[in-house]
């Protein structure tokens, strides 16, 4: 009743949601390869999404974008952020890691999580993952490509996590 007394129920207009522009950065220290290149086709094909990879030389993945954790994989190999303008990035921790059930992985984050560029999400043991998996090379996937206006790659060929700029993404209007 008083919302009707004051004014108060009428909707507000939608505001016009302005276009954003974003930049995905190394979520790991490495040598940068193209999303081509992933001895895998899931990735390589892009299947998943278009994106990078980083052969890491140090078991530290930070966060590569400022958002919200929306998933971590309970084998700890894989987290999904969303970005404040919508982009869906998916880190992916090596090749068939998922068959190491989580052994040397440790998460610094769940689902639900904020984090800023260059928090920790998770370690792991390089040494491991080059004896049990397939490979250390880690995809970074724009999972959303069709929510976005354009992902644009940024030259490099080494990389310092959560400091190289590799994908500026810009969001529809």
């Amino acid at each position: 009743m008083f919302k009707k007394l004051f004014g108060l129920d009428k909707k507000k207009e939608a505001t016009p949601v302005q276009p954003q522009q974003e930049m995905v950065h190394a979520p790991l220290t490495g040598k940068l390869i193209a999303i081509e290149d992933v001895p895998d086709p899931t990735f390589s094909q892009k299947m998943m999404g278009d994106g990078f990879a980083i052969e890491p030389s140090e078991g530290k993945v930070v966060a590569p974008v400022s958002g919200e954790i929306m998933q971590v994989f309970p084998t700890k190999h894989a987290i999904g952020i969303k970005t404040p303008g919508g982009a869906e990035v998916l880190l992916h921790i090596g090749l068939e890691t998922v068959n190491m059930k989580g052994e040397g992985f440790t998460a610094h984050v769940k689902e639900g999580d904020k984090v800023k560029l260059g928090d920790a999400l998770v370690d792991f043991d390089l040494d491991l993952v080059k004896e049990k998996a397939a490979s250390t090379i880690t995809p970074v996937v724009i999972t959303n490509m069709d929510d976005l206006d354009s992902v644009v790659k940024e030259p490099a060929t080494e990389t310092v996590a959560g400091e190289t700029p590799l994908l500026t993404i810009k969001s529809k209007g």
